[in-house]
């Protein structure tokens, strides 16, 4: 049993094997072959694999952190978000933003008015559509407030992202705050210290702190995102592209009457934990040839 499961959970490269994946027929063909057992059911693997809730013939795309400071930079968004700057408590008037674009936002215009729920039938949205054109949606999210500021803009860039932090920064507590962290990705609108310069000019209070590559999934707008594409543009039917920012900005005013902060969960020490697993199987994999 032991061995068909540590067979199950090696790649087919390793093995030997011209496939992608392996599924319960091929372990019980190299399980045999390679004289593990002289025989076996495709039942057993199922009962021995489902045990310890080994699915080898799944997979899921993800990016290894490449960034020589990954978890310096995360870690002082974390400390952000557990309220807390290079060690101290946040003050009163500090606060922090949670800020990213969300790129082509198309409005389709389907051939064929949707139809309602009816019972016994779900909503019934048609294949086919026209295209009537896209835009992007720029928000930042108080993360300690449960505050948000969106806009729609034509396309992303310094511009666009800049109406953003000025729709923010003049606003109160904002504009009289003694400093405002904004969380950010490494996106052209605000990547480097060139954009940290440009903004700091602009609203001395400032401060941008940029998140590790590839590391967008601590960036708390992005849960804001997700729901706005699950409750807003999925399905995305629209009768116009003048509908798109109609509804975004409407359905932000919505959600903002009941928001309270996400309940971030991530810390410091669960970073550590999660660098050291990562650390551990960078070392396990092949070399390269």
């Amino acid at each position: 049993m032991v061995e068909v499961k540590a067979l199950a959970c090696e790649l087919p490269a390793r093995l030997g094997v011209p496939l992608s994946r392996l599924h319960v027929p091929d372990i019980r063909i190299e399980a045999i072959s390679r004289g593990i057992v002289a025989s076996l059911s495709e039942k057993t693997i199922w009962r021995w694999l489902t045990s310890d809730a080994i699915r080898p013939w799944t997979h899921r795309s993800w990016i290894f952190p490449r960034d020589p400071q990954f978890e310096a930079k995360a870690g002082r968004v974390l400390d952000l978000y557990a309220g807390e700057w290079e060690g101290k408590p946040l003050r009163k008037k500090e606060f922090v933003l949670s800020a990213d674009e969300k790129t082509s936002i198309q409005a389709r215009i389907r051939c064929h008015p949707t139809a309602p729920a009816v019972p016994g039938r779900r909503m019934r949205v048609e294949h086919e559509y026209e295209r009537g054109g896209a835009l992007a949606y720029l928000a930042a999210w108080d993360v300690h407030r449960a505050k948000l500021f969106g806009r729609c803009e034509h396309t992303t860039g310094i511009a666009p992202f800049g109406r953003l932090v000025e729709q923010v920064m003049t606003a109160e507590p904002y504009a009289s705050a003694s400093r405002v962290f904004w969380v950010v990705d490494n996106g052209s609108s605000h990547r480097g210290q060139v954009a940290c310069e440009r903004l700091r000019e602009a609203w001395p209070n400032l401060h941008l702190v940029h998140l590790p590559v590839h590391a967008s999934w601590l960036n708390q707008i992005e849960i804001y995102f997700s729901i706005v594409q699950r409750k807003v543009l999925t399905p995305n039917d629209f009768s116009s592209l003048d509908e798109v920012p109609e509804r975004l900005l409407a359905f932000q005013a919505r959600y903002e009457q009941l928001a309270k902060p996400f309940e971030w969960k991530f810390t410091r020490g669960d970073l550590a934990t999660l660098m050291a697993r990562l650390s551990s199987t960078d070392e396990n994999l092949p070399a390269a040839a």
